[in-house]
């Protein structure tokens, strides 16, 4: 798969705010791919979505999924583990209606767990889901994101670790929130190589090649990710992001996750394409 490069959500620049307004902006834009945005809860029918990946083919787009913030798979409650299981399957099920081929989200916080026991519940949880995936035939590859908190799950080492290609998990790769969880670091083209050398030597060369990736302008402090800014805002490395990327011959979606979207999207596609 080559590098595709779109936005999280819809476009600023469409003429509605809907998805399919959204995909046809991509589509004028020359971009390649759009994210569903569930951050807020699941809120589409199942006949919106098969219009959505009507849509999607005729105008020749890919889509990927962002699961609701509202997920903690490492939840002392019962009924909060229950509830977040819940939203990442509607989350697969509707996106895969749509065509998307993954669903991002963040996993969970450590809450008083250690790392490894806070793992071992997000393991046990999503296996859960990707066997009710299974058994529903619902095909799409789930994609824990690496977070932007200290506090939160989701370091490059836990998410290699985790994805499991059999029961169609992967990971989401943030560059933006890497930079922001070490405090500044992983903003070298070496350190961004770094990274892509560990999810080959961890998963192997064909992981590259399909990769859920996140990035953005990025504000931050000692403890981790603060908001999203434009890239022309950011101390943030784009151009050796890119540099590293296509030198990897890497594929798969980059999602620009950057307040002013398109602008930011395009801005990280020409830079790729203008790279021999």
């Amino acid at each position: 798969m080559n590098l595709l490069f779109g936005t999280a959500g819809v476009p600023r620049s469409a003429k509605s705010q809907d998805t399919i307004s959204g995909l046809r902006r991509i589509k004028e834009l020359e971009l390649d791919t759009m994210e569903l945005e569930f951050v807020h809860g699941v809120r589409m029918s199942d006949d919106l979505a098969h219009q959505v990946n009507q849509t999607r083919q005729e105008l020749g787009l890919h889509l990927t999924v962002h699961g609701p913030y509202f997920i903690n798979l490492n939840a002392k409650e019962p009924a909060k583990v229950t509830a977040s299981q819940q939203r990442i399957y509607d989350s697969a099920r509707i996106g895969a209606l749509c065509g998307a081929e993954s669903v991002t989200f963040h996993a969970g916080f450590y809450l008083d767990s250690t790392p490894d026991k806070t793992f071992q519940n997000i393991k046990y949880n999503l296996g859960q889901i990707t066997e009710r995936l299974k058994k529903d035939n619902i095909k799409i590859i789930l994609s824990p994101e690496l977070s932007g908190k200290l506090s939160q799950f989701g370091s490059l080492e836990e998410l290699i670790k985790l994805a499991d290609e059999p029961n169609q998990i992967r990971l989401c790769i943030d560059f933006a929130h890497q930079h922001a969880r070490t405090n500044g670091k992983f903003n070298t083209y070496d350190e961004f190589a770094g990274m892509l050398d560990a999810i080959k030597n961890g998963l192997g060369k064909e992981a590259l090649t399909h990769l859920h990736i996140h990035t953005s302008g990025i504000k931050y402090s000692a403890k981790g990710e603060r908001e999203h800014l434009e890239l022309k805002d950011s101390d943030f490395n784009y151009k050796d992001l890119i540099k590293a990327l296509k030198d990897y011959k890497a594929g798969g979606f980059l999602t620009c996750e950057s307040p002013n979207l398109e602008t930011d999207a395009l801005l990280m596609k020409k830079e790729y394409e203008n790279r021999r």
